[in-house]
């Protein structure tokens, strides 16, 4: 591999901490591989904002798309967002003029990744993306190297930064989502739009990344079971931790008998399980494999040095040589994804019900549960948080199918036992 020239598009954080590096360390790199590597164009918005760094010495383009496919550069870095528009054009100007591409583009790759992968196979270039998953952790470089030789059946972690600092400062406090949002975007942790982020959006986004690479499937963003946070109560928290377990954000993938399984959701996790300890605005990954049990790789999920640190560490891995099918396999040998029905998942269930005050409820619905077979392991009765004849009322089950829960609490519903309607959590387990 000759010298390599970068064409960044997009100077916010990410972008910039780009620059940063790899001006900072750009001696290093040369001296570490034989081979210059330095930035030569660049493109954003607006060329005169206040970012901190100077433009001095690279070529400015208005458009994005235009540098993508300038003479000057010989790796494009877009850095610049979105699943359509210019962030999507300029990766595929990019890739048909014959330039690898370096992204952090969650969105497009889990929407449009086997369409860019097969265009970057047909012009022989990299197509990297090691910062679309978990900012500075370097889970696709472990899969795509490390426990390549395993078969992967379960793929779970924490994966959206601002969700995890939302339930951790809601346990921590005893404060409700609405007002630990609110703090949330005054730091600067939240966007003024959220929807994104606590809808469980981004997490899916990565999870649909990690399950083809996990799995050598096609990318199916559009088949993953998705639920955010934004119900989930200090309520919830404190009752869960009454139990023993923390409420955390999940992505998760595994394999079943009837598929694949690919699921956003909250999630009661045991207080004495790694992933229980990640908190904050810091990232995990679980990986569950045949040969290896259970391994976790925990860090920064997003930010400046983290996600940057990612981005120049696949333009390294281009400068190195080492350029490999963007899923791992070649697009070919991609199997399609075949779609677990959710109503077939099994585990155990948190759920928190809205009890009338009245003789014989609590027995109903301890009939109903019974009539379905599921098994109630812990049950807490708040009479001390009664409200205008309600009860609440939390229980965990034992384990049971997605089907038979919605199903009894339906039962129960149509019963008159029950004032609203009922919140459900599922309980993960880890190693």
């Amino acid at each position: 591999m000759s010298d390599l020239r970068l064409g960044v598009a997009g100077l916010g954080t990410v972008g910039v901490g780009v620059l940063k590096l790899v001006n900072s360390r750009q001696t290093a790199y040369n001296h570490m591989f034989g081979m210059t590597m330095s930035i030569t164009a660049v493109s954003a918005r607006t060329k005169n904002a206040e970012r901190g760094v100077s433009l001095d010495g690279y070529t400015w383009f208005d458009d994005a798309r235009e540098l993508a496919k300038s003479a000057e550069i010989d790796v494009f870095v877009e850095l610049i967002g979105g699943d359509e528009g210019i962030a999507k054009q300029a990766v595929i100007n990019a890739l048909e003029a014959g330039k690898h591409v370096v992204t952090a583009n969650k969105a497009l790759i889990a929407k449009h990744g086997i369409m860019l992968a097969k265009l970057a196979e047909a012009n022989k270039v990299a197509l990297m993306f090691e910062a679309a998953v978990a900012g500075g952790i370097p889970i696709i470089r472990v899969m795509s190297q490390s426990v390549v030789a395993n078969e992967i059946t379960h793929i779970a972690g924490i994966m959206n930064g601002t969700c995890n600092y939302i339930l951790t400062t809601m346990e921590k406090d005893g404060t409700d989502f609405g007002d630990v949002l609110a703090d949330a975007q005054a730091k600067g942790y939240a966007e003024a739009d959220p929807t994104f982020d606590v809808g469980g959006i981004d997490t899916a986004h990565k999870l649909a990344i990690l399950t083809s690479l996990a799995f050598g499937t096609e990318v199916d963003f559009e088949s993953i079971y998705i639920e955010g946070i934004e119900q989930i109560t200090a309520a919830d928290i404190r009752n869960a931790g009454e139990m023993g377990y923390c409420i955390k954000l999940l992505g998760m993938a595994l394999k079943t008998d009837s598929g694949i399984e690919q699921r956003v959701h909250p999630a009661l996790v045991s207080k004495k399980s790694p992933i229980a300890a990640v908190d904050d605005v810091n990232n995990a990954v679980y990986i569950e494999s045949k040969a290896l049990d259970g391994i976790m790789l925990e860090g920064k999920g997003a930010g400046e040095g983290p996600t940057a640190s990612s981005v120049v560490s696949d333009i390294l891995q281009i400068l190195r040589g080492f350029i490999e099918p963007a899923f791992i396999l070649p697009t070919a040998n991609l199997k399609p994804y075949e779609k677990a029905r959710m109503n077939r998942h099994e585990g155990g269930y948190y759920v928190a019900l809205s009890v009338k005050d009245k003789v014989g409820a609590l027995a109903a619905i301890s009939e109903r549960m019974a009539e379905a077979s599921i098994s109630i392991d812990s049950l807490i009765q708040q009479k001390d948080q009664s409200d205008a004849g309600v009860i609440p009322v939390t229980l965990i089950t034992a384990e049971t199918s997605e089907r038979e829960i919605r199903q009894v609490l339906k039962k129960m519903a149509s019963d008159g036992y029950l004032t609203a309607e009922s919140r459900v959590i599922r309980i993960e387990n880890f190693s």
